[in-house]
């Protein structure tokens, strides 16, 4: 095994990010080294590699250079000397939310949220890299059915999965608005269609990927630019006149959130996902929430390993078939064409796989 590694690495404080061999690291006592199979783009690495607003502020330019990535599946080739229940050999995934042992969330059971929390490729090195090291408690083994263009959005799937099922995951024989048609909108369609949701609503821009919603299962196709129609109208007399019983936010933006709040009905929940680039919006605070009895429930993260152990039997199980979403499969050193595709608008793109071995990229696209 060479000391070296191929690696996408953001460099300078501005848009774009380099290909650059870069020293491969050594586990720590209650880390493993992973050889990377598989990794995907996110919208967070897109933010990073554009370098907004949010990513001077969250990361810093003091804190580069560093690999981008978070959502990954690999092969364990190495372990710290204190790691005890991950082996070499074990085929994983790794949550990208690190938690703090003394953080109170973390003490009392919700250890994806924390004050002290690390995030894969925010806080530390990520993993768009030939290796990369993560701490043996946020490994996940895999099914080993699970092709890794697959297991490497298990990350990204369980913040839909979580998104749809709420905490009670009462959600059976329910309606849903789905607010957002980027590859988030379009997991939590065919997740909400393998756990009994009746009536699904999907909202987009998209001609692309509101035909990948459709093929995921979307019942209802509402284009958000479409001036001829009142959306809010519309699910309302397909819901019998009170609105959805779930409305899922992954758009982002004010005009998706308004709608949304006017499209629940009373007694109602709201998941909010969607990240605003402004933060502050107008919201009618009596009528859309307090007289309306509504739920809201944000989501940021998946929950440790609940939601993890639901998708991998999804998945395993094929009660859900993701493969329409999964667009794009490449090499990790075309990384800049993925994420041109990312951000042409309107999206022609669902998700992008990475593949460091080309091997793994030839055998990949032998499954399709």
């Amino acid at each position: 095994m060479s000391d070296k590694m191929k690696a996408v690495v953001k460099t300078r404080p501005e848009f774009g990010a380099e290909l650059l061999d870069v020293p491969r690291p050594t586990p720590a006592d209650d880390e493993v080294l992973v050889k990377v199979r598989a990794a995907s783009i996110c919208g967070t690495d897109v933010h990073i590699y554009k370098w907004d607003d949010w990513s001077s502020k969250r990361i810093g330019a003091k804190a580069l250079p560093q690999i981008l990535g978070h959502e990954v599946a690999g092969e364990v080739v190495e372990r710290g000397k204190a790691v005890k229940s991950i082996c070499i050999g074990d085929y994983i995934s790794a949550e990208t939310h690190i938690p703090f042992p003394g953080d109170l969330q973390a003490q009392v059971g919700q250890m994806h949220l924390g004050e002290r929390m690390q995030i894969l490729g925010v806080d530390r090195d990520g993993v768009f890299a030939e290796y990369l090291v993560v701490p043996e408690a946020v490994c996940w083994k895999n099914d080993k059915s699970i092709p890794p263009e697959f297991a490497t959005i298990q990350e990204p799937l369980g913040n839909s999965t979580y998104a749809v099922l709420g905490e009670n995951n009462d959600v059976a024989g329910k309606t849903m608005v789905i607010l957002g048609d980027g590859p988030i909108g379009l997991f939590a369609v065919g997740v909400a269609r393998a756990v009994g949701v009746t009536d699904i609503f999907l909202v987009g821009l998209s001609e692309y990927n509101l035909e990948i919603g459709r093929r995921m299962g979307a019942d209802h196709i509402l284009y958000a630019d479409d001036k001829s129609v009142d959306r809010v109208a519309y699910v309302k007399d397909h819901t019998g006149g009170f609105g959805a019983d779930i409305v899922l936010e992954m758009a982002g933006v004010p005009q998706a959130i308004d709608e949304g709040f006017r499209m629940i009905r009373k007694g109602g929940r709201f998941s909010a996902f969607g990240v605003l680039s402004e933060p502050s919006i107008s919201i009618d605070y009596n009528n859309s929430i307090v007289f309306k009895g509504c739920q809201i429930h944000g989501i940021n993260g998946r929950k440790m390993f609940d939601t993890w152990y639901r998708v991998r039997n999804l998945l395993a199980s094929k009660r859900l078939d993701i493969s329409p979403v999964v667009t794009h499969k490449m090499a990790l050193d075309d990384f800049k064409a993925g994420f041109d595709l990312m951000l042409e608008f309107p999206r022609k793109a669902g998700k992008i796989i990475l593949f460091p071995d080309k091997k793994e990229l030839a055998a990949a696209k032998g499954r399709e």
